[in-house]
């Protein structure tokens, strides 16, 4: 039973993958994986904020993160700025474009959730994210 639920939970992580990358590309943003997407959302929430600190909030290394970032800047969702006190310390900041991403992000997961919680009362959505939750716990906490 517990390995059928791991495996349930990789599906439902490969659907709903797989529904944003449908909905992405049907808006221009094709090619687009959910690590570019954590970037994006995570340079809405931090104006600014350097190359070390977004590694570690979306839990990569660095040169994994720099090659995400320079995608990114390619594609002109990010602008990447060198520290005036430092040359390599490089800021990273949404340009419009990474903006209007956002906006459609945003659209697209109320879309997601909606799919993803069909049919479910709200006592039933509040226990499953509580059972999430311990889940995620016990791979945080340490022994």
């Amino acid at each position: 039973m517990a390995n059928t639920s791991i495996s349930q939970v990789s599906l439902i992580h490969s659907l709903t993958a797989d529904f944003l990358k449908k909905r992405l590309a049907q808006n221009g943003f094709d090619d687009f994986a959910s690590s570019h997407g954590n970037i994006l959302f995570q340079l809405s929430v931090n104006k600014s904020i350097t190359m070390k600190e977004l590694a570690e909030k979306i839990n990569r290394d660095k040169s994994t993160t720099t090659v995400l970032v320079r995608k990114l800047e390619q594609e002109g969702l990010v602008s990447v700025t060198p520290s005036p006190n430092d040359r390599r310390t490089k800021f990273l900041s949404l340009t419009q474009k990474g903006t209007e991403y956002n906006a459609l992000m945003k659209k697209l997961s109320k879309e997601l959730v909606t799919k993803f919680y069909k049919g479910f009362t709200p006592e039933e959505i509040n226990n499953f994210v509580s059972y999430l939750d311990r889940i995620k716990n016990n791979f945080i906490v340490e022994e």
